[in-house]
């Protein structure tokens, strides 16, 4: 059996040492220090310094963080983590914390955390001599036969002395007298006890009583005592004493009967008769606990119960019972009472170490460590603790019913921040009890999530000419921690094209992600820009993350249409040729305009709003092609101004309007006519027939002039130079036109079917040279103009030249 128990206690500290060697401790199965103290001593005293049987430095007493821990729930020990001094919580009553146990050990331990140690140790309460002797009869009645002989011993009660060693009872003196002497006995149990020895006979009829003082010694220095009063009645004589049937009874109560339950019947008979043989019971050599336990009924010898047994008080008791005649004459037995075990304490818990709030992410961390008691024996005093299967806590047990509560998972307090633990302690008796102790353990929070946008990326619509500090949208993240680590700071990030001026342009608002335009948006020069915003955290460190931000700068209608031909900013108005012999249809001219706006905002529609003859042109509403309406006559005048209006299709619409001049010519011989007042002029200042002579002169120069001025202006336009027109000159637009306003879908602005070539001015006259790129035309719009005339198709096919002389003569 002892081999068993061996192996048993073997295994058990193999586990033990494999928790501690995984959490680093050492020495948790180590001898005990012993340490000592007086009983009585005041609070605060000091008992031992623990530094050097702990191992430790002064500096490593906070980091280690030790403590005191021991069964139950009073503290009576303290260590000082300045000094490393163990010390007296409170005084210490030896009597009350051992009773007649000696030595009086208190087992106690220290615990040393990073890492986790236990240190067993034991103090022991040194007796001092606070307590005298008791007796607790303040008078003992002895009637004593005159016919005992001398030598005759008699059993006095003996005192009580709650102290131990040497400062218990040590003996006894009696008050001097004639008749009796004192006699000390050992028991053995080691109990001094009184006898009063007979010197000489008694003589009733001389001396009836005798008094006597009975004196009790300690061994303390100085010694205490107590005194009792023995009063000895002389009787008469009895020859027979009282007989026991048993001299030892033995019998077994159940703790928690019931105040008034029999224990036991004690019988004593006496042979003597009348007086002699009349018998009573009372109790002898009886503690005060046992007076306080039992009583036994004089005459009957029934033994019952007082007060209430409690095993884990005491165990048992053994009742010294002396029954005595009428004459004196006694006989003591003795009464073994066990008492016998219910299951009636559920287990104690004791919490040594409680941490509420451990961090996420940690493997292995220690949350509590606490102890289990249960005062019942056998199967009522074995437990058993558990928690909650559902929980990533495990108890591990450690030394004399300690255990520790410890992660075995690393915890994520975005998926839970709260642990509500029940621990039970479960006895495996019948029935079984159990205590449960909750413990709350929160799980704060490690900066260990960045921030999240809502969205990868956001669109942003601003309308153009907004107002600055315009709010323009909001851009929002979300971070799963708490507190400072939860905390979201918004910013613009640098652009990754340098050119983009984003400080210019856009603000955030660091606490709510509010996005302002800073400044009005053009949409005609900036359609749309991106920019990444990033979102960190206040954690340490802190953490972030991006988003892509694209804003699109919608269009308003806040640009007119622009002509750009003809031009209108000329000192001299560019006049358009027409030949009388025009069929319906003819392509006069065409007005080209650009609208910076996009969309409806840039779709253009042409009228027009004031013509010299109305009905004899019309302008077409899509492309701004201005065409003859019916045939000319020579009715109609020579010269027609037009009034063409330009709408874009905006809300509201905006418009501009151009002036265009039409000049009817017979052919391509019919000269250009000159305004009416040089008419006039030439009229009254030249005769008729000089006049041919200069009109041939002037078109062969006119016409050598331009032969000259053809290859002038190519070269010209080569080299990038474009002079001011002069007065008379018709001036066109420079080529080429940018990409975006050249319109290929007869929309109104200039179109791919018309180059113009050339436009010069001599001294006399203008020259203008039109050249249709017949191709293109035919594929936008001859299909519409040929359907209405076929003529008009075949009139394209040949490059026409017009030119139109306006000479004016001055004749001397």
């Amino acid at each position: 059996m002892e081999v068993g128990e061996r192996k048993e206690r073997f295994l058990k500290q193999r586990q033990v040492l494999i928790f501690f060697v995984f959490l680093g401790i050492t020495q948790a199965g180590s001898e005990p220090r012993h340490y000592s103290v007086a009983e009585e001593t005041e609070s605060g005293s000091f008992v031992a310094n623990l530094l050097k049987d702990l191992g430790l430095e002064i500096d490593d007493l906070a980091a280690r963080a030790p403590r005191v821990i021991s069964k139950g729930k009073k503290m009576r020990l303290h260590f000082d983590r300045q000094t490393g001094d163990l010390l007296l919580n409170e005084k210490l009553d030896r009597e009350e914390l051992c009773g007649p146990i000696e030595p009086c050990v208190l087992p106690f331990q220290m615990l040393l955390e990073n890492p986790l140690q236990f240190f067993q140790a034991e103090l022991r309460i040194r007796d001092i001599n606070d307590h005298s002797p008791v007796f607790l009869d303040k008078e003992i009645v002895l009637k004593i036969s005159e016919s005992i002989t001398p030598e005759t011993t008699f059993l006095i009660e003996r005192a009580q002395d709650l102290d131990v060693g040497s400062n218990s009872l040590q003996s006894y003196t009696v008050s001097p007298n004639s008749h009796f002497h004192l006699k000390l006995q050992e028991s053995p149990s080691g109990t001094v006890l009184p006898q009063l020895v007979l010197n000489k006979a008694l003589d009733r009829e001389e001396q009836p009583e005798i008094r006597l003082i009975l004196t009790a010694l300690d061994g303390g220095t100085p010694p205490r005592s107590g005194t009792t009063l023995v009063r000895i009645e002389v009787l008469d004589i009895n020859d027979n004493a009282p007989e026991f049937a048993k001299l030892l009874y033995e019998v077994q109560v159940l703790e928690n009967s019931p105040i008034g339950s029999q224990v036991a019947i004690v019988t004593a008979r006496d042979l003597d008769t009348g007086a002699y043989g009349e018998i009573s019971y009372v109790f002898s050599q009886a503690s005060e606990d046992i007076r306080k336990t039992f009583r036994i009924n004089e005459k009957s010898g029934e033994l019952l119960l007082t007060q209430e047994l409690d095993f884990e008080s005491i165990q048992n008791y053994t009742l010294n019972i002396q029954v005595t005649d009428g004459g004196g004459l006694s006989e003591s037995c003795v009464v073994f009472v066990q008492v016998m075990d219910l299951n009636d304490n559920p287990p104690e818990l004791t919490m040594s170490t409680l941490i509420n709030e451990i961090p996420e992410n940690l493997q292995e961390t220690i949350t509590a460590v606490f102890s289990v008691s249960d005062p019942d024996s056998g199967d009522n005093g074995r437990m058993v603790c558990s928690i909650q299967d559902d929980l990533p806590f495990i108890l591990k047990p450690s030394v004399e019913n300690f255990y520790t509560l410890v992660t075995n998972r690393a915890l994520d307090r975005e998926t839970r921040s709260e642990y509500n633990i029940t621990i039970t302690a479960t006895d495996t008796g019948t029935p079984r009890l159990k205590t449960q102790h909750h413990i709350t353990v929160l799980v704060s929070d490690v900066n260990d999530n960045a921030p999240a946008f809502t969205q990868a990326s956001y669109t942003l619509r601003v309308r153009e000419n907004n107002s600055p500090a315009l709010h323009i949208g909001t851009v929002s993240a979300t971070d799963t921690d708490a507190g400072a680590n939860a905390q979201v700071t918004y910013s613009l990030l640098p652009p990754a094209d340098p050119h983009v001026p984003l400080a210019s342009l856009v603000s955030i608002n660091a606490d709510n992600g509010h996005l302002f335009a800073l400044r009005s948006l053009d949409y005609e020069a900036l359609r749309a820009f991106e920019f990444r915003v990033g979102a960190a955290d206040r954690g340490s460190p802190p953490l972030s993350s991006q988003a892509l931000v694209r804003v699109l700068v919608e269009d308003d209608n806040d640009n007119a249409p622009f002509v750009l031909y003809p031009l209108q900013n000329t000192s001299a108005p560019c006049t358009e040729l027409l030949p009388r012999a025009a069929e319906p249809g003819y392509l006069v001219t065409k007005v080209v305009a650009v609208d910076g706006d996009a969309g409806q905002n840039a779709w253009q529609s042409y009228q027009l709003l004031k013509a010299t003859e109305p009905g004899l042109f019309g302008v077409w509403a899509h492309n701004g092609e201005v065409r003859t309406a019916r045939p000319l006559s020579e009715r109609d005048a020579a010269r027609h101004r037009l009034l063409v209006l330009v709408k874009d299709n905006g809300e509201p619409p905006l418009s501009a309007s151009v002036t265009l001049h039409v000049l009817l010519v017979d052919g391509f011989s019919q000269p250009h006519l000159p305004p009416p007042e040089a008419e006039a002029e030439a009229a009254a200042a030249a005769p008729a027939n000089p006049l041919t002579v200069y009109l041939v002169v002037a078109l062969a120069s006119v016409s050598s002039l331009f032969l000259f001025s053809v290859p002038v202006f190519v070269a010209m336009r080569l080299c990038g130079r474009g002079g001011a027109a002069r007065a008379g000159r018709c001036s066109v637009p420079e080529g080429p036109f940018p990409g975006h306003l050249v319109d290929v879908s007869g929309t109104g602005t200039l179109s791919h079917s018309y180059q113009y070539e050339v436009c010069l001015t001599g001294g006399l006259g203008t020259l203008k040279f039109l050249k249709p790129i017949i191709p293109n035309f035919l594929a936008q719009g001859g299909e519409r103009g040929s359907e209405a005339n076929p003529s008009f198709r075949n009139s394209f096919e040949f490059s026409q030249v017009f030119i139109r002389v306006s000479t004016v003569l001055s004749l001397s």
